[in-house]
């Protein structure tokens, strides 16, 4: 691998055709549940209640994601990466294609399972070989180019998702998305090279004991649940008009969305140099607190916004050149246009908090995948460690939904964020108990 800028620039272009698909799923989502109205019902005498087919939404997705870590990180270990990325990338586009013909509960549950294997095999092989390609000391800089490359087409798609939703409806979104994947394939098909590496045996078997990833897992096990909840309920608080969701409209659900997106691609790139330089097992431990103590403050939106006195609706006024329109045209135009419909008080903090979900999850991202990188490199595995850094996060990803349907439809739409953030808090303070216990003090900037 020797000319690496286009090497790079075709994992980037990958990177943001995968976050493209995966947040207009999620910025879908609520309005997912308002069409398909899942309800309890019985099989085979056992009742499925409504939050476990709303938590099956997202753990369909998670629960392929888990059974496809392991073949397909060893299988971009073992054989070329960069086909396996090829493969899973077409996949991709096939899944997304699929979406259009969703009418039940059921059909939409079997083809998110479909979409998390393609995303799982493409995060893995993108993420894999931009830290094979990518030298020491400047891993995770790449990886947060990377990261905010697939933020970027966050920010994009949620916005356009929200927009041409209101439209269009379903079909036409997905017809982007097959195109993007399309042209991702292409551009990785022709500019990224054939990776020679090759890793006999099973790494996963010795990475699974490396001190510093076991350390590293005692976080990222109970942070995944937090981020699931956070991530998964931000967009369903806002957008569903059952169990306390906000109903607000699609533009309103992708802004919030996209805020959190749009302050992680900002800072990942700078986050990613200085920990490089700063000690990434700092920023871990930063960001992870930092993401819980904004996740708690998420149910207090509409009384933080009544309290400042935040608008019920962003307008903007009419355009300066039709008041001298004549007095019949000018008639059948509303002085004042709002932006996103109907919205409360509510609305700017929301957005304001995801954002600044976003930041504090730009100190840790970066660093975190440059560790794992850095212990799979050097250990001849590098998909093997993205793999256990994948399967460590399944747990959280897969029971998560399961529980924070419930308790929305069973407690309220609050606890789901309490019990979030009490995750984030406690995961970066097991973190940092084991981290001073078995490596000492100086570990937390020495990493």
């Amino acid at each position: 691998m020797n000319d690496d800028r286009p090497q790079f620039w075709a994992l980037y272009l990958t990177r943001f055709a995968e976050g493209f698909g995966f947040i207009t799923l999620i910025t879908l989502l609520p309005y997912y549940i308002n069409e398909l109205d899942p309800s309890g019902t019985t099989v085979l005498g056992v009742t499925i209640s409504a939050g476990f087919i709303i938590g099956m939404y997202t753990s369909g997705f998670t629960i392929a994601q888990t059974f496809a870590v392991i073949p397909l990180a060893w299988a971009g270990d073992r054989f070329d990466k960069r086909t396996v990325l090829l493969i899973v990338v077409g996949l991709g586009a096939v899944v997304y294609a699929l979406f259009p013909i969703v009418d039940s509960s059921a059909s939409f549950i079997l083809i998110r399972a479909l979409q998390g294997i393609a995303v799982t095999g493409t995060g893995l092989m993108t993420l894999s070989l931009v830290g094979q390609i990518a030298k020491t000391g400047t891993r995770a800089n790449y990886i947060g180019k990377a990261n905010a490359a697939s933020f970027s087409a966050s920010i994009f798609g949620s916005l356009g998702a929200g927009a041409l939703y209101e439209v269009f409806g379903f079909g036409p979104i997905f017809t982007i998305i097959v195109c993007i994947m399309v042209v991702a394939w292409l551009g990785t098909f022709r500019y990224l090279e054939a990776d020679e590496t090759r890793v006999e045996g099973f790494p996963f078997s010795d990475l699974a004991l490396n001190r510093k990833i076991l350390t590293l897992s005692s976080f990222r096990f109970q942070y995944a649940f937090s981020v699931t909840l956070v991530r998964t309920w931000v967009p369903i608080f806002a957008g569903t008009a059952v169990y306390g969701g906000l109903a607000y409209g699609g533009l309103a659900v992708a802004l919030t969305v996209t805020a959190e997106k749009f302050t992680n691609m900002c800072c990942q790139p700078f986050t990613g140099r200085l920990s490089d330089g700063y000690g990434r097992a700092l920023f871990v431990f930063a960001g992870g607190g930092a993401y819980g103590l904004v996740a708690l403050l998420v149910p207090f939106s509409p009384a933080i916004g009544t309290a400042l006195g935040a608008p019920s609706s962003i307008v903007i006024g009419v355009p300066g050149f039709l008041a001298g329109a004549s007095a019949p045209f000018v008639e059948t135009i509303p002085q004042q246009i709002s932006v996103f419909g109907d919205v409360s008080p509510a609305f700017v903090p929301l957005v304001a908090l995801s954002g600044l979900l976003g930041v504090a999850d730009s100190f840790r991202e970066p660093a975190s995948m440059a560790l794992f990188a850095d212990e799979g490199t050097e250990d001849g595995g590098v998909a093997s460690s993205f793999g256990i850094r994948e399967l460590v996060w399944r747990p959280g990803s897969v029971i998560a939904p399961l529980l924070g349907g419930w308790l929305m439809t069973e407690v309220s739409m609050a606890s789901v964020f309490y019990l979030g953030g009490a995750f984030a808090l406690t995961g970066v303070g097991t973190f940092l108990v084991i981290l001073v216990w078995f490596h000492g003090t100086r570990a937390l900037v020495e990493w």
